[in-house]
């Protein structure tokens, strides 16, 4: 599956048009970068209008009562839609099994290893955001924390499916996919990369020439 990562209702709707986005990430990095000091209910809520499937939205806060709070405000603007994404810590473990244990759907975020993947797992994430980008940063293959990540859930028959995210090249998708990612979640940019192939331009225009030309 493939989750679009943005924050923009046009381009979400433009993409969703595709009939490929099964759900939306946002991020507070992107939510400034893409909107600067828009509301974020008000962003949110278009967001909501025009995809599908859960909207990732991220908790803020610091402490175990206020991201809960947070969390609650945020799901009282589509409950079942909106997924909290849960920063990865000992106290997003706390509050990540409070919301697991109500039923709420919950993208814990920012993870870098299988360990991290595993104990956000066992405590009932809904789904676990493996970083690629950012893993690699750090000097490592992503890969194998993917097919361990994997491995591990499907042996222990949790339920948690694995987002990799942080996505930068084109390579990362196929890697990403190849090593046992449930989902993507991809940029605009990289998406619209994913369609583009030279030779398949090429190819339309010979067809489109030749049959323009037929009779001629």
């Amino acid at each position: 599956m493939i989750f679009l990562d943005s924050s923009d209702p046009k381009e979400i709707q433009d993409i969703s048009a595709w009939g490929i986005i099964a759900g939306v990430t946002t991020n507070p990095l992107i939510i400034a970068k893409e909107a600067g000091n828009v509301d974020l209910e008000k962003r949110i809520r278009e967001v909501l209008a025009v995809s599908k499937g859960h909207v990732s939205v991220e908790l803020t806060t610091e402490t175990e009562a206020e991201m809960l709070a947070e969390a609650d405000r945020y799901i009282a603007w589509s409950p079942g839609r909106v997924c909290i994404k849960v920063p990865f810590s000992e106290t997003g473990m706390r509050v990540l099994h409070q919301l697991a244990t109500r039923g709420v759907p919950t993208n814990v975020t920012c993870l870098m290893s299988f360990n991290q993947a595993y104990l956000a797992s066992l405590a009932g994430a809904t789904y676990v955001s493996i970083f690629s980008g950012r893993v690699q940063d750090m000097g490592y293959d992503v890969r194998p924390i993917i097919e361990e990540t994997r491995l591990i859930l499907d042996r222990e028959g949790l339920a948690s499916q694995i987002i990799v995210g942080s996505i930068r090249h084109l390579m990362d998708v196929n890697e990403a996919l190849q090593s046992g990612a449930h989902i993507l979640t991809v940029t605009p940019p990289i998406l619209r990369k994913m369609l583009w192939n030279p030779r398949t331009d090429e190819t339309i225009r010979e067809f489109n020439t030749a049959w323009a030309k037929r009779g001629g």
